[in-house]
């Protein structure tokens, strides 16, 4: 890995069509990191009957087995990105967790299956931490909710079109061609951000350069952000509002087939219109919206998330009693919406309290909490419930394991969100 590219103390990003173009690559990037990561949600039933998993397994590889790699391996890339290339780690990193992702159509049982996803979890790993800090460095403070919102629409891009080509192409070729199809054009992104895309200097968006400053040791960098009553609350309600979103769009899938027996190209269309969609209106729109809010008082990036998870808990209620396939995906669509609004306002707010030094690591240390609780704990979560609820629900077992967790899960992440708005100004740096 280089140190760092040739042009590091020189602003390349002096123009918004520069900004732009990168925001978007990166953003791109964005949409095949949650396309690799997510289309497995689609392809679990095939799976499953062709494996002979159990749901615990599912939800270890959905979710456990990818998070853990995932959040562990974030930091010491993030720490790396504090001083090294950041272009250069995303690069390497699409390459990797795109080339896994072929790699899972080749595995033959459970743990070939299981070590290619620890794979993809190492590899994507490298994408948001040195990703946002780029973003940072491109756009000031008040423009910054807004730019990681767009970023962020990555994520539901890439379900939506992880929902749609899954469902379609397992139709057509079956799961494991379907994996090699959607991972390989990622190498080819990889060259094209190594080559197209140039690494920010480091404090330009608030007109204070900080590359040939000195990285602060992680043990500094952790009792400063520890120090920070408002991360600790941020992240928290972040992993319960991941809990209960990546735990529906894990598991919609196999609820949808199990209980109402509807195809996975169609199903994958409705997946893509009602998680897709709408948990991008969710994501983008709560950024500029916090944006918009928050010149007025900067704790609306809390409040935002907040009433937004305590009102969704209702709607998940309705969402897992209702009794038709159409219904249950179309009343869907507000909860998940809900349900993403917390991660843009939350980045821009731990970006806010940490140094310019610190925010890719500030990143890594919030997705270990965000996405160990959300991603790794949730899918699993739900998967054991439905395996132990299994005796006396039997092929509904799995709507009564969302049922009874998800929407308490909500409410307690919407009570954080609130908590940590009191400590939020005060704490703020930039």
């Amino acid at each position: 890995m280089a140190t760092s590219i040739s042009n590091e103390g020189t602003n390349w990003y002096t123009t918004s069509v520069r900004k732009r173009y990168v925001l978007a690559v990166l953003t791109i990037i964005y949409v095949f990191n949650l396309i690799d990561r997510q289309i497995l949600s689609i392809l679990q039933q095939p799976i499953k009957e062709e494996l002979g998993l159990t749901d615990t397994q599912l939800g270890l590889l959905t979710g456990f087995a990818f998070a853990t790699f995932y959040v562990v391996a974030g930091v010491p890339i993030a720490r790396l990105a504090d001083h090294k290339s950041r272009r250069n780690i995303v690069a390497l990193a699409v390459g990797t967790w795109s080339l896994m992702t072929a790699l899972c159509g080749l595995a033959q049982n459970y743990i070939q299956l299981f070590a290619a996803r620890v794979g993809v979890g190492i590899g994507e790993a490298g994408c948001s931490p040195p990703a946002h800090s780029m973003i940072s460095d491109m756009y000031p403070a008040e423009r910054r909710g807004s730019a990681l919102s767009i970023y962020n629409s990555g994520i539901y891009l890439g379900v939506l079109f992880g929902f749609l080509l899954g469902g379609w192409l397992n139709q057509i070729i079956g799961w494991r061609f379907t994996l090699m199809a959607v991972g390989i054009p990622g190498i080819l992104l990889a060259i094209l951000v190594r080559a197209t895309v140039r690494e920010p200097v480091r404090g330009a968006s608030e007109r204070n350069s900080t590359h040939n400053e000195n990285l602060p040791p992680f043990k500094s960098v952790l009792a400063f952000l520890w120090a920070k009553k408002s991360v600790r609350y941020i992240a928290i309600g972040s992993g319960l509002s991941a809990f209960c979103a990546y735990s529906v769009m894990n598991w919609m899938a196999p609820y949808i087939i199990r209980i109402y027996g509807m195809s996975t190209a169609e199903l994958g269309l409705w997946l893509a219109l009602s998680i897709g969609v709408f948990g991008g209106v969710g994501t983008v729109g709560s950024g500029f919206l916090a944006d918009n809010l928050g010149t007025r008082d900067k704790r609306w990036y809390m409040w935002l998330p907040a009433f937004a998870m305590l009102l969704s808990a209702p709607f998940y209620v309705a969402t897992f009693n209702m009794t038709g396939a159409y219904s249950t995906l179309i009343i869907l669509c507000i909860p998940i919406c809900l349900s993403n609004v917390f991660a843009s306002p939350s980045i821009c707010m731990i970006h806010g309290v940490a140094e310019q030094k610190m925010r890719a690591t500030g990143s890594a240390l919030y997705f270990l909490v965000a996405n160990f609780v959300g991603l790794g704990l949730g899918p699993l979560f739900i998967g054991i419930a439905s395996d132990s609820l299994a005796e006396f629900y039997g092929n509904e077992s799995l709507r009564y394991a969302m049922l009874y967790v998800i929407p308490p899960v909500s409410l307690i992440a919407g009570l954080f969100f609130l908590r940590g708005s009191k400590y939020l100004r005060e704490e703020l740096i930039d």
